[in-house]
C-alpha cells in the first residue's frame, strides 16, 4: 500500500467542499482514511477536520505571502510536511522569524499549486468544509467497521478526535474503549446551542432550567491530581504557566483529585469585565507572569466539575454534577446561578447579567449529561444582539461549495472627520445561496479599481447589517479594532453609505 500524499488529501478536501450532500461528504472522507497508513492517520484527520497536530506553529499571514513557485508533481507525504511543520513549530529565540520564513519556504516548494491552497487554507485556519467532528466521526467509523456511538464515547474521553480516529483505525473497538478520563488530559468542552431570549431557551428545554452567568472571558479545564495543577484552554493548549490565580485556587481546594470546567476573566475593580481583548491579552503572555498579575488580576469562576475524588461524573446529569461542584469548590468561584421555570424570573436575571457587562447567560437543563465536543441539547445560550449597519469595501471569491461566487465581505465604518471608511472585518456567515448569487452579480457592477485572484474591491455603496457579538482590540486593521463573530443580517439598499454607522460609535463599544 502506498503512502497517501498530501496531494490525495487536497482532492479530498476538494471533493468534500464541493459535495453538500452529507452522506457524499462521508463517503470521500472514509475512501481517504480507508487507505492511509496508520502512522498518518492522526495527521490525515488533523488536517482534514482543519487543525494541526501541533495546534500553532508561529506563522503569521504576512509569513505567507509571497509563496514561491510550487512543484509541478506532487510527491510531499504527510509525515514529511509534518515535520516541516515542527521543525518550524521548534524554532525560537533570536533570529527564529527569520528561520520560520526561510522554513515556510521550503514547505511550499515542495508541494503542487494545489498543495499550497490547501496548506495556507489550513494554517489561516479557513479549512472549514463540513469535515469537522460530526461529519469525520461518521467517516471514521465507516473507514474503521466501527459503530459511530463508540467512536464518539472514545472521542468525549480523549477530546482529540485525530488520536480517537486513528486509534479505531488502527485497533478498532476494543482500542477506542481504552479511551477514560484521564486526570492531566483534556476532553474537548461542552458546548452551548442558541436561543434568541430567556423564554424561547426555557421552552427549548423543556421549562425548568439552572441560568448562568455568560462570563466574556477565556474558557479553561482545570486538572488537578495532588500537587499537580493543569490548565487548558477549549482548544485543548496548556496555559498552566499564564493563570497562577486559577492554579492556586485549584490547590486550595480540600480534594485532590478533580477536573473542573469554567472561566477566567480579568475583572474592573467595580467587578465589571474589561475588554475581552485585555483578558486574551493577559492569558495569552507567556511573559512577566508575576507583573501582569499585578495590573491584570484574573478571577476565576467554575460552572461545572468532570471529576471528582476518583470518580467520572459525565455521564451524570447537570443538577448532580452541580452538587458535586458545590461540596468542592468555594461560592465565591462558582458562576452565579438561577434555577427558574419563569420566563419572568429568567428575563430578569438576564437584565441584571447584562447590565453588570457580561454577555448573557447559558440556559441547563438539569438532566443533562455532559456531551463534550458536541453542540449538546441541554445547553442553551442568550446574548443580547448588537448590530451595525456597515458598508462593503471589497468581496473575496468563495472556495468549495462557494466556488464562483462572492462571499466573504470586507466590512468598513464611516469616518465623519475624513470622509473614508475603516474596515472592522471580514465575513461570509450568514449568507444564504440566495444572496450569494445576488451579491456575486451587485458587487461585480461595482468592482473598481485592481482586483487580484482572491479580492474585488468595490466602489463603498452598499450597505448591509450586521450582528456581531462584541469588538476588541486588534492590530490587523487600520481602526485598531475589529468585529468579534459578525454575520449577515440583511443588506439595506433603503440607506446610503452617508447614513452607514460611524468608526466613533463602534469604538465605544470598545469600552
Amino acid at each position: 500500500m502506498r503512502h497517501v500524499l498530501l496531494i490525495d488529501l487536497a482532492r479530498t478536501s476538494a471533493a468534500v467542499a464541493a459535495d453538500s450532500a452529507r452522506l457524499a461528504k462521508i463517503g470521500h472522507l472514509a475512501e481517504l482514511l480507508s487507505r492511509v497508513q496508520p502512522a498518518e492517520a492522526e495527521i490525515a484527520i488533523a488536517y482534514l477536520s482543519g487543525e494541526l497536530p501541533q495546534r500553532q506553529i508561529g506563522v503569521g499571514w504576512r509569513t505567507l505571502q509571497d509563496l514561491p513557485e510550487p512543484r509541478q508533481i506532487a510527491s510531499a507525504s504527510l509525515s514529511e510536511i509534518d515535520g516541516l511543520l515542527s521543525r518550524i513549530k521548534a524554532q525560537t529565540g533570536p533570529g527564529s522569524q527569520a528561520a520560520r520564513k526561510r522554513l515556510v519556504g521550503e514547505l511550499f516548494r515542495s508541494v503542487t499549486r494545489q498543495e499550497q491552497s490547501f496548506l495556507l487554507r489550513l494554517l489561516g485556519g479557513e479549512l472549514r468544509q463540513g469535515a469537522l467532528n460530526g461529519v469525520m466521526v461518521e467517516a471514521v467509523a465507516k473507514a474503521s467497521g466501527t459503530p459511530a456511538a463508540e467512536v464518539r464515547r472514545a472521542l468525549t474521553l480523549r477530546g482529540w478526535l485525530p488520536a480517537v480516529g486513528a486509534a479505531a483505525l488502527t485497533g478498532g473497538v476494543e482500542a477506542l474503549r481504552a479511551f477514560h478520563l484521564e486526570v492531566g488530559r483534556p476532553v474537548s468542552p461542552m458546548l452551548a446551542q442558541s436561543a434568541p431570549n430567556v423564554p424561547a431557551a426555557l421552552e427549548k428545554l423543556g421549562g425548568l432550567a439552572a441560568l448562568e452567568w455568560k462570563l466574556d472571558g477565556i474558557r479553561v479545564q482545570a486538572h488537578r491530581s495532588g500537587s499537580d495543577v493543569r490548565v487548558f484552554t477549549r482548544t485543548l493548549d496548556e496555559i498552566s504557566a499564564q493563570v497562577p490565580e486559577l492554579v492556586e485556587a485549584v490547590l486550595a481546594l480540600p480534594v485532590d483529585d478533580i477536573v473542573l470546567d469554567g472561566e477566567v476573566i480579568a475583572l474592573r475593580p467595580d467587578g465589571r469585565p474589561e475588554p475581552f481583548q485585555v483578558t486574551a491579552s493577559r492569558v495569552s503572555s507567556r511573559i512577566d507572569t508575576a507583573r501582569l498579575r499585578e495590573t491584570t488580576p484574573l478571577s476565576v469562576f467554575f460552572f461545572d466539575t468532570l471529576r471528582v475524588g476518583g470518580v467520572d461524573l459525565l455521564d451524570l446529569p447537570d443538577s448532580e454534577r452541580h452538587e458535586a461542584l458545590a461540596r468542592s469548590v468555594p461560592a465565591e468561584l462558582i458562576t452565579p446561578r438561577l434555577v427558574t421555570a419563569d420566563p419572568e424570573e429568567g428575563i430578569a436575571f438576564f437584565m441584571e447579567v447584562v447590565r453588570r457587562g457580561h454577555e448573557g447567560v447559558v440556559a441547563k437543563s438539569p438532566s443533562t449529561p455532559y456531551a463534550a465536543g458536541r453542540r449538546g441539547a441541554g445547553w442553551v445560550k442568550v446574548k443580547p444582539r448588537h448590530t451595525l449597519d456597515l458598508v462593503v469595501l471589497a468581496v473575496e471569491w468563495g472556495h468549495g461549495r462557494r466556488q464562483g461566487k462572492l462571499s466573504n465581505l470586507h466590512l468598513g465604518a464611516r469616518d465623519p472627520g475624513s470622509g473614508d471608511f475603516v474596515m472592522l472585518g471580514k465575513t461570509f456567515k450568514g449568507l444564504t445561496d440566495e444572496l450569494l448569487a445576488w451579491q456575486t452579480e451587485r458587487f461585480l457592477a461595482l468592482a473598481e479599481g485592481p482586483s487580484d485572484e482572491l479580492v474585488v474591491k468595490v466602489r463603498p455603496e452598499m450597505v448591509v447589517e450586521v450582528a456581531f457579538d462584541g469588538v476588541q482590540r486588534s492590530p490587523r486593521y487600520p481602526g485598531g479594532m475589529a468585529l468579534r463573530f459578525a454575520r449577515v443580517l440583511r443588506y439595506r439598499p433603503d440607506k446610503r453609505a452617508e447614513e452607514a454607522d460611524t468608526v466613533d460609535s463602534v469604538r465605544e463599544l470598545l469600552f
